[in-house]
């Protein structure tokens, strides 16, 4: 334990990602074109699903959702880093720290049960679908989301309580571009074990858990695939969760690669960089995947800009006539 033991703090100090300052503006542009074209994209899907009819069905309507966690994902760090590397200061107070552990937790909580929720839908389209229609039904659909938010929310409580328990040293400096919670913890002068054993409970709850029904269902979806007989059939029920496939894998793969850079004997620094994979890149790349291979998100973006060019010149019309 360091001598200058406080329990009562008032800030912290976030190192971001790089101390030479000849980087900060590269990193600046970078990550606000990130951060823009995160937000931009979400958005659209969103706007695609909420305008056009045909994609009011639960795979829509997670999708919808899983726009929605990702823009905030990104918005509980981005904007807080950025708005350091503009004014050049370091400092989050320990009020704003604990707030923003506390959204990045429950949005990091919700992709992850989003995700699965996708792939449950999935299973039940292809392994089941006389019955998919029966058990997704519209208020039905609700019930996983609502869930979702239910236990992301408390497990994000939990670990906020347990932190707020802590005492800290002298030494304030986060190696981090936000407050994660492993490096906060790592900061404490008094006793982690407790924390330490309700982080390893919420990586199971929030990661090992989702993963294990993400790979059961597409277990079974891939044995229900095998047994079709024509190829045009396999190609059609693979493709309907090709991009769910495609976003799970670079989630999963980059969250692993972060714990495992984290668990290496090696600087904090490389952690903070590679974290970076799945608190911006991944949520900046899904609406690619989606939209990319989707012909009816392609489709209902078209419509909407469509009737939005059409509205325009009758509204002008109007105006010029009054």
């Amino acid at each position: 334990m360091d001598p200058g033991n406080l329990t009562g703090v008032s800030e912290f100090l976030l190192l971001g990602l790089s101390d030479d300052p000849e980087l900060q503006p590269l990193i600046f542009g970078l990550f606000l074109s990130m951060y823009l074209v995160t937000v931009l994209g979400n958005l659209l899907i969103i706007l695609a699903v909420s305008s056009d009819s045909h994609l009011h069905t639960p795979m829509y309507f997670f999708l919808a959702n899983l726009s929605f966690v990702d823009i905030c994902f990104t918005s509980t760090t981005i904007p807080k880093m950025l708005l350091n590397i503009q004014t050049e200061r370091k400092v989050i107070t320990y009020a704003g720290c604990i707030t923003q552990m506390y959204f990045f937790l429950l949005f990091a909580g919700l992709d992850n049960y989003m995700l699965t929720v996708m792939a449950y839908d999935r299973f039940l389209a292809i392994c089941h679908p006389l019955h998919y229609t029966v058990i997704m039904n519209p208020q039905l659909c609700r019930l996983p989301v609502l869930m979702s938010w239910v236990m992301s929310v408390l497990h994000s409580l939990l670990q906020c309580l347990m932190v707020l328990r802590l005492s800290f040293c002298t030494v304030l400096e986060i190696p981090h571009f936000f407050c994660e919670i492993k490096q906060l913890v790592q900061l404490a002068c008094s006793d982690t074990f407790l924390n330490h054993m309700v982080m390893y409970f919420g990586a199971g709850l929030l990661g090992g858990g989702p993963l294990a029904g993400i790979l059961y269902t597409y277990s079974k979806i891939v044995s229900t695939i095998l047994g079709i007989s024509s190829t045009q059939g396999k190609y059609k029920s693979f493709s309907t969760c090709a991009s769910h496939l495609s976003v799970v894998s670079l989630f999963y793969c980059t969250s692993l690669g972060v714990y495992l850079s984290s668990a290496a004997p090696q600087s904090s620094h490389a952690s903070a960089v590679a974290s970076v994979m799945y608190t911006v890149v991944t949520p900046m790349l899904n609406p690619f995947i989606y939209s990319l291979r989707n012909k009816d998100i392609k489709r209902a973006l078209k419509r909407f800009f469509v009737k939005e060019t059409i509205k325009r010149p009758i509204v002008l019309g109007l105006k010029k006539c009054k």
